[in-house]
């Protein structure tokens, strides 16, 4: 299949630029995969799908405050970091803007002096290593000096950044949300174990790369960048449990289905995992871990939409989301969700 086959039309103000009042008010697009009938129901609702003996997969990683702001020592010129990957102690691949200004040996200091940083390298995809140095631990002074990082197409939210985090995470180390997560309450999920649910956890740092739009016309030739991502034994346990007793794995985000399609054997059982994955999920994928998915409407030419259409099917995802925009529904990270189930 071409690029092209994954262009869509979004009018700009379907773009959420800020979450909902409560996380699980968002609206819910629920998309049967047997036979394309769809449903529009509230977050809230997500319960009514899901059964005794079913497993919920969630990814508890937390979003680092990535983003620094600072000035080049000698001349003042503004420089911002994201931080994509930790290459060593205290050195991180970073995204640098303006990069001009980013040249190897350049030094650059941040929360008024709390820390400094210099570069050391560019990489081939044109970001840069760079070693901090900070006035303690470095993860301590990030806290002080770092931002959360929000995608480039919210541009007016001024809330609090915890709203950017889902209710479990737990470990730091993503650049971006997995934001299919951002739905759920405490009080849903209380709800949801009362069921029978089982909730199981795993862990995928995400990057930036999952995020941006595929260049080659050609998909097969496109390549992920590589995360990070841990699935232990007594996981790997809990979710097999639950298939053999006729349970469903539904996995809430691309980046929990990413992690089990990661560990899955061909014999369709789940096995520790710990290491890089740069799974591509696309058309012609055969999935074997992952029954039903929850997630958000996702970016045009984009892997993550990419994974969804393999899942459902594309004519199937591109009349849902066709449905979307005609009944207004909100788009990408502070946006509404969809079930396929």
């Amino acid at each position: 299949m071409k690029l092209s086959d994954f262009d869509y039309h979004l009018p700009e103000k379907l773009i959420a630029q800020k979450p909902v009042d409560k996380r699980d008010e968002s609206r819910l697009m629920v998309l049967h995969r047997d036979d394309g009938r769809i449903e529009h129901r509230f977050f809230y609702n997500v319960a009514d799908y899901l059964r005794k003996g079913d497993a919920l997969i969630l990814n508890r990683t937390r979003v680092l405050p990535a983003r620094l702001l600072g000035f080049r020592k000698g001349t003042g010129g503004k420089m911002e970091f994201l931080l994509l990957r930790e290459k060593g102690e205290n050195i991180w691949e970073v995204m640098a803007k303006p990069g001009r200004r980013a040249a190897p040996g350049a030094v650059f200091e941040f929360g008024g002096g709390e820390m400094e940083a210099e570069v050391l390298c560019s990489t081939p995809e044109g970001n840069r290593i760079v070693r901090f140095f900070p006035k303690g631990s470095f993860m301590d002074t990030l806290c002080k000096v770092g931002r959360t990082p929000l995608p480039p197409y919210i541009t007016a939210y001024k809330g609090e950044d915890e709203r950017y985090q889902t209710v479990y995470s737990r470990e730091e180390g993503s650049a971006a949300a997995p934001t299919a997560g951002l739905h759920f309450t405490p009080e849903l999920l209380e709800k949801i174990r009362g069921i029978g649910v089982k909730i199981i956890t795993v862990l995928l740092h995400v990057g930036l790369g999952t995020f941006q739009p595929v260049k080659t016309e050609n998909i097969e030739s496109h390549k992920l960048h590589s995360e990070y991502c841990l699935l232990t034994e007594e996981t790997a346990q809990a979710i097999n449990g639950a298939r053999r007793a006729g349970g469903r794995i539904i996995c809430v985000g691309t980046t929990s289905c990413r992690t089990l399609e990661t560990a899955v054997g061909s014999e369709g059982v789940i096995h520790p995992y710990e290491g890089e994955t740069d799974i591509f999920i696309r058309p012609g994928y055969q999935f074997r871990a992952t029954d039903a998915l929850i997630t958000n409407f996702h970016l045009p030419r984009s892997s993550l939409l990419m994974l969804v259409c393999a899942l459902a099917g594309r004519e199937r995802i591109f009349a849902a989301y066709r449905e979307a925009v005609e009944k207004e529904y909100r788009f990408f990270s502070f946006g509404d969700a969809m079930l396929i189930i």
